[in-house]
């Protein structure tokens, strides 16, 4: 898979793409208003418990997505992006979770450790971390990206001790070599059996490199990729939830 993901990363990953991507800014230290509202949806899931409907929004334990663009939805309207898929996900599963996306395009592990304080203000069940594709296109030393990740499981866990946390495997796109790509990707489980927290698996297995599934940057999925990509998440994340 991932010799095929590079492949198809190399096909999206031009000069004005890459340009793009790193020219995008942080918006600080803020949340895109969350929806918990189930939609109708072609998404393979269980039928709406009509119980769970009823649960209070204040009953809900908050599943809290930290990302960059990725997790944000840049290009996407924002119940089209992924964690308000998964938001479907858990209604149609019978789940008393409300999910909050926290994606920012443009971030870097280090703009998201300078904010993730301020993020847990609020009580938290899970927290899923997507980050590190700005990295890798910036040329951030691995062990820089490894050291502030590490840092932001220490602050998560030292403010909500019960909170249960996962890292989302990312991949380096290969304008920086194989000798960074591979580092890269040994990172998250590395970093994941260090910390004890729960890796998920590549944000965008199956989408990364095809053209049908992304939007014209070659690198943001589009609809129908995102629906991949929250099914790729999803699969990990619902045992946790349970």
């Amino acid at each position: 898979m991932a010799t095929e993901m590079k492949q198809g990363w190399r096909l999206a990953c031009g000069c004005a793409v890459l340009a793009c991507l790193a020219a995008c800014k942080p918006d600080g230290p803020s949340a895109r208003p969350d929806s918990t509202k189930a939609e109708a949806s072609p998404l393979p899931a269980a039928t709406t418990d009509a119980g769970v409907a009823a649960v209070p929004r204040a009953a809900k334990k908050t599943v809290l997505f930290l990302g960059t663009s990725l997790t944000a939805g840049l290009g996407l309207e924002p119940e089209q992006a992924y964690p308000m898929l998964i938001q479907r996900m858990i209604d149609s599963a019978g789940l008393a979770y409300r999910v909050v996306n926290a994606g920012v395009s443009g971030e870097t592990s280090s703009g998201l450790l300078r904010r993730v304080d301020w993020l847990l203000r609020q009580k938290l069940a899970v927290v899923v971390i997507e980050t590190g594709a700005n990295d890798g296109l910036r040329g951030v030393p691995v062990d820089a990206m490894r050291a502030n990740l590490r840092q932001i499981i220490r602050r998560i866990r030292s403010a909500q001790p019960d909170v249960a946390i996962a890292l989302i495997q990312m991949e380096a796109m290969p304008n920086m070599g194989r000798s960074y790509a591979d580092a890269f990707r040994a990172a998250f489980p590395a970093l994941s059996r260090e910390e004890n927290v729960h890796l998920l698996p590549f944000l965008l297995d199956g989408v990364a490199g095809d053209r049908d599934l992304n939007q014209a940057d070659g690198i943001h999925p589009n609809d129908e990729g995102e629906r991949i990509v929250a099914r790729n998440v999803w699969g990990a994340l619902k045992p946790l939830l349970r």
